[in-house]
């Protein structure tokens, strides 16, 4: 009995150990895996043990079995953002049948904010404006960490926690929300972004500076987001329903 739990807790190990080098990006997507023999050899165990580790990444849907080939890190699907039209990160998740949450890391007034935000919303120098902070995951995996700023004729009277869901649900409680514009760079992760989207030091990003606009052409929101570049493709304006 004994025997049998320690040959469970290596199969675990074993398991736990190629899919943080997955995640940690190691080994890639459709990459092949090395031999069962060549881990056999390194992890110290028979190659029974690899195999079962190999069967249960299989389940999770991380790997691959190719016949007579090998086992392939599974290719994983990118998200389209625009594929809908204008969709929030909630209702995009939905639309692909997966699982959001959201953490909001910090919800504050601006006492002087950049020329560029106050541009962008085309608002009076003593306009208040708030910074949004939110970290948005999905299936259990960080996403994208975005900074919006908004006046305060949007979120007055509103607290943090309010953020936790919808963002577009609640905007559109005051307004009805037309299109947006985006421009999208590739930039390198910084040591705050790799801790928050758990992405190595100096792999890509896709930043994503946008305006949010009414019906009227007036912005509501102007937003910098920094997205995982392995899990995302852009349409660039995007317009909401039949607008």
């Amino acid at each position: 009995m004994k025997e049998k739990k320690t040959t469970k807790a290596k199969f675990d190990q074993v398991s736990a150990e190629i899919e943080k080098r997955i995640h940690e990006g190691i080994y890639v997507s459709a990459q092949k895996l090395p031999s069962e023999y060549d881990l056999a050899k390194e992890f110290d165990c028979s190659r029974l043990t690899i195999r079962k580790a190999i069967d249960d990444l299989i389940k999770k849907n991380i790997l691959v079995k190719h016949r007579g080939k090998g086992s392939y890190v599974m290719t994983q699907p990118k998200i389209q953002s625009g594929r809908s039209g204008l969709q929030g990160f909630t209702e995009a998740a939905k639309a692909y049948g997966k699982t959001s949450s959201t953490e909001v890391i910090s919800f504050k007034k601006i006492n002087e904010p950049a020329d560029e935000i106050i541009n962008a919303l085309q608002l009076e120098e003593d306009t208040p404006i708030y910074e949004l902070v939110r970290r948005r995951i999905l299936d259990n995996e960080p996403m994208t960490v975005e900074k919006i700023y908004l006046s305060e004729y949007y979120v007055k009277g509103l607290t943090k926690e309010d953020f936790i869901g919808s963002l577009f649900q609640l905007l559109e409680e005051k307004t009805e929300i037309a299109y947006s514009h985006q421009e999208v760079e590739a930039i390198l992760v910084k040591p705050e972004l790799s801790k928050l989207l758990d992405v190595p030091m100096g792999d890509p990003l896709l930043q994503v500076h946008s305006v949010t606009y009414a019906l009227d052409a007036t912005p509501i929101f102007y937003d910098i987001s920094y997205y995982r570049s392995d899990r995302y493709v852009f349409k660039t304006t995007l317009t909401r329903y039949n607008h």
